[in-house]
């Protein structure tokens, strides 16, 4: 994986991930830690949810996502440093479930330091049917390749 910098990066340039499964067992203890509610739990209560099933918290599809962003998206150089985002969840996530994450650099705003630029990105996360499950819009931090030569990223 190349690193890139805000030169390196245009407006339409579009990159995927690797995908990873998600396991009930994971999905529970995720849940059990940080979002302890009953249709991410039980799976019989879950039955009786708007869900009719068990289904991953959105926040362990986001901790998902970013891990697939990091280890086998496009590198970006100084790491993924979020400054904002919009975040939604179309369709819920299962036990079961291959996930992949697709971006596209949507802009790309220098900022008034010359080191660095913001980019924005929309990442969807998709499914094993291409269903999409998570919906991110995030500007990113993201150093200029000036600024790294002189050591200042």
């Amino acid at each position: 994986m190349d690193t890139l910098y805000f030169e390196d990066l245009s407006v339409g340039y579009r990159f995927s991930t690797q995908s990873c499964l998600l396991t009930e067992a994971e999905l529970i203890d995720f849940s059990r830690r940080f979002d302890p509610q009953p249709f991410h739990l039980d799976p019989e209560a879950a039955r009786h949810s708007v869900f009719g099933g068990l289904v991953a918290s959105g926040w362990h599809t986001a901790a998902l996502t970013m891990r697939l962003m990091v280890t086998s998206g496009t590198r970006i150089a100084g790491g993924m440093v979020g400054l904002s985002g919009e975040l939604s969840w179309p369709k819920p996530t299962r036990a079961g479930d291959e996930l992949h994450a697709e971006a596209e650099v949507l802009d790309l705003t220098p900022t008034r330091r010359p080191e660095r630029g913001v980019a924005t990105l929309r990442i969807e996360t998709r499914n094993q049917r291409s269903e999409t499950v998570q919906l991110f819009t995030v500007k990113m931090l993201v150093p200029r390749r000036a600024a790294a030569a002189e050591g200042k990223s």
